[in-house]
């Protein structure tokens, strides 16, 4: 069975060149570019410590620079390729477990900061894929809540409480639609928001993500 790290890792490629270098995301102020750089420093560089580690952050800066000197293409073609050989991400339950909403995530990023962007069909599988995944990362990601949060996927009725808590807020949507919110993307999130407008409105004001 393909991994779903694989297969979005071979989607961003083709959609960051169909899209061009210079184009926005929704990753802040990055382009097309600048988060191609970021994933292969992320998966490739001992400079990485420095994406999690604020002192080391000039570290990580540096040799993003570097690396952003080099051709596009050729930037993609290197990301398309995977993890080299010493990157943890070389192991596939690695790669499957680190990367899956990784390159999910920041494929949406690209897609939609362009004006013509519309929802994907992601078929049966990635959607089962997608659900398992989004607990565990969800619970991290909802931690400043205000209140209590709840994913509902609207494909299926299943449920998954993301933060325990009074009032609670149901997230309801698709799954991947789910994954953008809690990451941080809920502008651009198809997700329907349940329960008191007062809890409701406490969440919309916060800001998710890592």
């Amino acid at each position: 069975m393909t991994r779903l790290a694989q297969t979005e890792r071979a989607a961003l490629c083709d959609t960051a060149v169909e899209v061009g270098a210079g184009q926005p995301t929704l990753s802040g102020a990055w382009t097309v570019k600048d988060l191609v750089v970021h994933l292969l420093v992320r998966e490739g560089s001992p400079a990485a410590v420095g994406i999690v580690v604020a002192p080391l952050s000039g570290l990580t800066a540096a040799v993003s620079r570097r690396l952003a000197r080099r051709d596009f293409p050729a930037l993609v073609e290197r990301l398309r390729a995977g993890p080299p050989r010493f990157s943890p991400f070389a192991v596939p339950r690695l790669d499957e477990l680190g990367n899956s909403l990784e390159f999910f995530v920041h494929h949406e990023d690209i897609r939609r900061a362009q004006p013509t962007w519309s929802p994907r069909l992601l078929g049966d599988e990635t959607d089962r894929r997608l659900w398992a995944l989004l607990p565990a990362v969800g619970r991290r990601l909802t931690r400043k809540a205000p209140v209590g949060v709840i994913a509902q996927h609207s494909g299926t009725g299943a449920t998954a409480v993301l933060k325990d808590g009074t009032p609670m807020v149901t997230l309801r949507g698709l799954p991947g639609e789910i994954v953008l919110y809690v990451f941080g993307r809920s502008p651009q999130a198809r997700v329907e928001l349940l329960g008191e407008e007062a809890a409701v409105s406490g969440l919309r004001a916060t800001s998710l993500g890592a």
